[in-house]
């Protein structure tokens, strides 16, 4: 075992379920009168709580959404997942879980196969991150990899061209040719961004094109562009 991790919310744990995460437990308000989800099996314990015990468990006494524990799976290898997928997004330093959530998202509905994490990423299955993607962290495979210094030669070896997203370049995302090879979009942290050694060790650089008067996107929506550009130039 893994470990667990927390999901909340009914579409979320539902989500969560149908993905085929084992769900062990779930605490919801002792005053609620909506049902659980019908994905919730009877095998499950649910512990129904009144506002003492959501206060020492929780912190809140309010308890909207029913909260659940699920376990952690394995990660799978990273080889496996460029082996198997052509369209991958590689995340350097994103540790917001909103931004993390947004990003998952973005993949689950814009086509990406994976999502491959540096070491100074966050969980995506941390309970706020989870939130943000809607549960849709759970049907994007990802897995984590090397500092990009050192991962992105191996990415290269396997064959995928690896593109640097970054403010400063002069090529446009638009005017790559991104057809008919595996392709991994780089997004470095908010700020920050893409550290010089993944920069370096990139196949090619490129920006979204925007105004003069904006510098940079919010990554979550910078992904959502790219993503988008990727899957609209592979039909």
């Amino acid at each position: 075992m893994h470990g667990f991790f927390i999901a909340e919310g009914d579409l979320v744990i539902e989500r969560g379920v149908r993905a085929g995460f084992e769900l062990r437990s779930v605490l919801m308000a002792e005053r609620r009168s909506k049902p659980l989800p019908d994905s919730i099996g009877p095998d499950v314990l649910v512990i129904r709580g009144g506002d003492d015990v959501l206060v020492e468990v929780t912190g809140r006494a309010e308890l909207r959404d029913p909260i659940a524990c699920f376990v952690r799976p394995a990660l799978p290898e990273a080889a496996a997942l460029i082996a198997e997928g052509r369209s991958f997004a590689v995340l350097e330093g994103i540790n917001n879980p909103n931004n993390l959530g947004v990003i998952m998202r973005n993949a689950a509905a814009l086509g990406i196969d994976a999502v491959l994490l540096d070491p100074t990423c966050g969980d995506p299955l941390y309970r706020r991150a989870i939130r943000s993607s809607m549960g849709q962290v759970f049907v994007v495979p990802h897995a984590r990899i090397e500092p990009l210094g050192i991962s992105l030669p191996t990415l290269h070896d396997r064959g995928v061209s690896t593109i640097a997203l970054t403010p400063s370049a002069s090529t446009r995302l638009d005017q790559l040719d991104l057809d008919g090879v595996k392709t991994a979009l780089l997004l470095g942290a908010e700020g920050p961004g893409l550290t010089q050694a993944a920069l370096k060790s990139a196949s090619h650089h490129a920006r979204i094109p925007m105004t003069a008067e904006v510098d940079s996107l919010n990554v979550g929506s910078a992904a959502a562009v790219a993503f988008y550009e990727l899957a609209r130039t592979r039909g």
